[in-house]
């Protein structure tokens, strides 16, 4: 640079010209090293490097190329190289290099940023196609760390512009806690939530929960750093914060779920004038009943055996012990129940009343259903319902139910046809029976 000033200088070109053209020769040289480097870097290396990520059997490679990570590193070749050009470039303009240096730095620190951000996202993605994701989600966790990078380069970026060391505001921010608390009040709670929610297992995407404060009935289909999505069965999203499934708590169907089980609790109103002792020709109808002759032998000689041991010989069904047609039909519904397929026989299996009242006498199904998928499950219970309501009038028993319009209508009809019939009825010879009575 000395020799190409003193060049300049023979010729009559003054020392400040010369200077500034020696730098400007410079500059440009510079510039084209750059934009050769960048060349080689985005053109070539890069090329190589997403062929080789292509090829190989790892897909944590191909996630760090499809989030730009090898990219935004290419871009930290053009600062770093002119950072250290700056001052042979500036040598004669020494307070020049400081300003220069500045703004390659803050450049940097961008593109810094940029590839720890897109590095935590290629790492979340990853992470995510594992099963143990299912189970310990990560997406609160990486959006504190980018909360922090993004925060740790801003106070470097600021503290660069002001000339001061960022030891400085990092010192400092110990008096602005109460400030920082109060504007991060959500992702602080939302940070201390899902810390709790996933260390203790509590809920994971996937898992059905219920919050009916907010309306949220369905699986949980993200796990953010303040909120968690809720996709209900109806397709709508609702939002929760993440504090909120911690501080008001919620219902989670995973156990259900994992438990290989689905309840079924559903009852049909019984009229309890329909319930009476079996006859002798109801037994035998009943017989006939696969699913009851081992009962029916079993409860037949337990009865015999009581009332003979008692001397209960009358025929007064009040007397000694006699089956009725309701708690054979238990008898049945329970048979029926041990037989389907669809139900868990490893669970609880009910058939019981509940207490009688003004809308006749519950009859009560409680059982599990091995089938845990929603449609699968609502198929079985509806079959149930209407195998045990089909059943009914078979044991002489019949369905409580409010009076509707057309049973109103058939007993006006019946009314009305029974008065037509005693008007047309012949009226009484009341005179020949006045003069027998003579």
């Amino acid at each position: 640079m000395d020799g190409f000033r003193i060049y300049l200088e023979r010729y009559g070109i003054g020392s400040s010209q010369a200077e500034l053209l020696a730098t400007v020769l410079l500059l440009c040289l510079a510039v084209i090293l750059v934009f050769f480097a960048e060349i080689v870097t985005r053109k070539i290396l890069l090329k190589v490097v997403a062929l080789v990520a292509r090829k190989s059997e790892t897909s944590f490679d191909d996630m760090l190329l499809d989030h730009r990570v090898f990219a935004w590193i290419a871009h930290m070749v053009p600062p770093v190289l002119l950072y250290n050009a700056a001052h042979p470039v500036f040598r004669y303009y020494p307070d020049a290099v400081q300003p220069v240096q500045l703004v390659l730095t803050i450049y940097l620190t961008i593109i810094v940023i940029l590839v720890c951000l897109s590095f935590l996202d290629s790492l979340l993605e990853f992470y995510n196609e594992h099963p143990v994701s299912e189970r310990l989600p990560l997406k609160s966790f990486i959006q504190v760390l980018k909360t922090v990078i993004v925060a740790s380069g801003a106070v470097i970026v600021i503290a660069r512009l002001l000339g001061t060391s960022p030891l400085v505001f990092f010192s400092g921010l110990g008096a602005f806690t109460a400030v920082i608390i109060l504007i991060f009040k959500d992702a602080i709670l939302g940070f201390v939530a899902g810390i709790q929610l996933t260390s203790n297992n509590l809920v994971k995407i996937g898992d059905w929960i219920e919050m009916p404060k907010y309306d949220a009935d369905g699986e949980v289909s993200d796990i953010s750093l303040v909120t968690v999505s809720v996709q209900n069965w109806d397709k709508t999203i609702t939002v929760i914060p993440a504090y909120a499934l911690i501080s008001e708590g919620f219902r989670n169907w995973r156990g259900m779920s994992e438990s290989g089980g689905r309840r079924i609790m559903r009852s049909v109103s019984i009229d309890m004038q329909s319930v009476t002792f079996c006859d002798e020709a109801q037994l035998q109808r009943l017989r006939s009943v696969s699913l009851l002759q081992q009962y029916l032998d079993v409860k037949s000689r337990e009865i015999e055996d009581y009332n003979s041991r008692h001397a209960f010989v009358s025929d007064v069904p009040l007397n000694g012990r006699r089956m009725t047609n309701f708690g054979t039909f238990r008898a049945y519904l329970m048979a029926y129940l041990r037989s389907h397929p669809k139900i868990n026989q490893d669970m609880t299996l009910l058939v019981r009343h509940l207490q009688p009242g003004e809308n006749g006498i519950p009859l009560q199904i409680y059982v599990f259903c091995s089938d845990v998928l929603w449609a699968n499950y609502e198929a079985v219970q509806a079959d149930i319902m209407d195998h045990v309501l089909a059943s009914l009038p078979f044991f002489g028993l019949r369905v409580f139910q409010s009076p509707s319009g057309m049973d109103i209508a058939d007993a006006g009809r019946a009314l009305g046809r029974r008065t037509a019939a005693e008007g047309s009825a012949p009226a009484p010879a009341t005179g020949s029976a006045s003069r027998d009575s003579e």
